[in-house]
């Protein structure tokens, strides 16, 4: 797993949460880093944030996309979202959202979801996303 996001202290609170759940997690600081980590570690998911200089989440999970090496790989953004973006972000492929602040017992949920969703059954080109109560992005489970 891939877990990125520009907050050092947000990067390492989804780290640990996932490694205490016996994920194998790397991270990285912002997109730009994301897209050279990405085909050194081979995750098999990744996290963004939605805000990151350098290169953003939308942006990042876009070129995920266009590349044939990662293409099917699941992507979350972690963040906090309007309905615009969430559109957005379904447009430029990513599979689930979670808002921050959130409940680690949800990240597990939505990464276990997305980690099931994926295992070869996935059709290409399904994309899903809910927004919880708030209006915020909430997460996709499949």
């Amino acid at each position: 797993m891939l877990v990125v996001d520009d907050n050092r202290v947000i990067r390492q609170l989804i780290r640990v949460n996932l490694e205490l759940e016996g994920f194998e997690v790397v991270t990285a600081a912002d997109g730009a880093e994301c897209l050279e980590v990405v085909h050194q570690c081979r995750p098999d998911m990744v996290t963004l944030d939605m805000v990151m200089p350098r290169l953003d989440g939308l942006s990042t999970a876009a070129r995920l996309r266009a590349d044939e090496r990662t293409r099917h790989l699941p992507v979350a953004i972690i963040s906090a979202c309007d309905e615009a973006e969430v559109a957005s972000g379904l447009e430029a492929g990513v599979d689930a959202f979670l808002s921050k602040p959130f409940e680690p017992a949800r990240l597990v949920q939505m990464v276990r979801g997305l980690l099931l969703s994926s295992g070869g059954d996935r059709v290409a080109g399904e994309r899903t996303g809910e927004r919880t109560g708030d209006g915020r992005a909430g997460t996709s489970l499949g």
